[in-house]
C-alpha cells in the first residue's frame, strides 16, 4: 500500500502499519450453530477483550481501540453475526478499510458439516436464523452460500463438527492463549477417505500408495502410532521420497504464509481408514515442520479409533 508524498506527486512512498506490532485483533465468524459464543467465552477467559454482535458497520471505530489504546486493551477480539446480504456487505467494506489503513487483523470463520449444524439445531428446537418457512437445511444452505467469500479469505478455518462445548474450548485456547506472536502454526492432521476430507484442510496428501498394514495379521490391530506400523510404513518403498520432497516443497508455501500474514494452516494426510499409514506419515511430517524456522506444529488424528 502507497500514498502520495505533498512534495512530489508521483514519488510513492510507504504507508506504515497504523497498528502496533504488540496488538492482536482478531474477527471471529462463521455458520450459525458452529460455536461462535463457545469461542469467544474461551477468548475472555484468556485475556481478550470480546465484544459480541457488533454490527459490520461499527468495525472500523473499534479498530480504534488497537491503534489507540494498546496497551490497555492488547488483544482485542469481535464476534460477528452475517447472516444477510446487507450485513455482508458491510462487513466486506469494513474489512477493505481496515486493510486500507494498514490495520493489521485476523478472521477466525468456524464451521462445521450440515450433518452436525442440523443436530446442534435441532436438539437447541431453534429454527435457523435463515430457514423462513423452510427446512433447517435450507436456512443452512443459504447461509453457506452468503458466506462462502468470507470463508475463503479467512485467516483460519476450524472445523467444529467432531467438538463438543469443551473440546472446543480447549481448541480455541490451543490457538489464542499463547504469550506473545505465533509466526505460523501448523496442524497436522491425519484422517481417513472413507469418512470425508477434513473441511478445514489447506493442502491433502495421498498416502495410499504405500503398502496397508491392514492386510498384515500381526499389524492390523495396531495403530501408525506404534512402533511396528511405523517402521513398516515408513521403510516402504516411497515413503521416505515422499515425506522429504513434500517437506521440500511446502518451504515456499510457509514462507509466503509469513509474509501473507497468514498465522494457521492444515495439512491433511489421508490413507483409507486413517488409522495406520495417514498416521505414522503425519507424525513423520510433523517432526520434519517443527524444523522448519518460525514455526509451531500439533499433530492430530481424527479418524483414530473408528472401526
Amino acid at each position: 500500500m502507497t500514498q502520495t508524498s505533498a512534495a512530489d506527486p508521483h514519488e510513492p512512498t510507504e504507508l506504515l502499519p497504523v497498528k502496533p506490532q504488540s496488538a492482536e485483533f482478531l474477527i471471529v465468524t462463521g455458520m450459525s450453530g458452529a460455536g461462535r459464543s463457545t469461542a469467544a467465552n474461551a477468548l475472555e477467559d484468556h485475556g481478550w477483550y470480546v465484544v459480541e454482535n457488533l454490527p459490520p458497520q461499527l468495525l472500523g471505530t473499534l479498530s480504534e481501540l488497537i491503534v489507540h489504546a494498546s496497551d490497555k486493551i492488547p488483544k482485542l477480539a469481535v464476534v460477528m453475526d452475517v447472516r444477510s446480504k446487507a450485513l455482508f456487505a458491510d462487513i466486506r467494506e469494513a474489512l477493505h478499510a481496515l486493510d486500507t489503513r494498514g490495520i493489521e487483523y485476523r478472521v477466525l470463520f468456524l464451521d462445521s458439516s450440515d450433518d452436525v449444524l442440523i443436530r446442534r439445531f435441532e436438539q437447541g428446537r431453534r429454527p435457523h436464523p435463515l430457514q423462513g418457512g423452510g427446512r433447517i437445511l435450507d436456512g443452512i444452505t443459504a447461509e453457506r452460500a452468503l458466506l462462502a467469500e468470507l470463508r475463503e479469505q479467512s485467516t483460519l478455518v476450524l472445523d467444529t463438527s467432531d467438538y463438543n462445548v469443551h473440546g472446543l474450548a480447549t481448541a480455541i485456547t490451543e490457538l489464542f492463549s499463547e504469550k506473545g506472536p505465533v509466526t505460523l502454526r501448523l496442524n497436522v492432521m491425519s484422517f481417513g477417505f472413507k469418512y470425508g476430507l477434513p473441511a478445514d484442510a489447506n493442502y491433502v496428501a495421498d498416502v495410499r500408495f504405500l503398502p496397508n498394514p491392514h492386510w498384515i495379521p500381526q499389524l492390523r490391530p495396531h495403530t501408525g502410532l506404534d512402533p511396528d506400523v511405523r517402521d513398516y510404513v515408513l521403510v516402504a518403498s516411497g515413503a521416505e521420497e515422499f515425506v522429504t520432497r513434500f517437506v521440500h516443497a511446502l518451504e515456499p508455501v510457509l514462507a509466503g504464509y509469513r509474509k501473507e500474514n497468514k498465522h494457521y494452516a492444515t495439512i491433511a494426510v489421508g490413507c483409507t481408514g486413517g488409522k495406520h499409514r495417514s498416521v505414522a506419515i503425519a507424525e513423520e511430517l510433523s517432526k520434519r515442520l517443527a524444523q522448519q524456522p518460525r514455526v509451531t506444529v500439533t499433530t492430530s488424528h481424527r479418524d483414530l479409533g473408528r472401526e
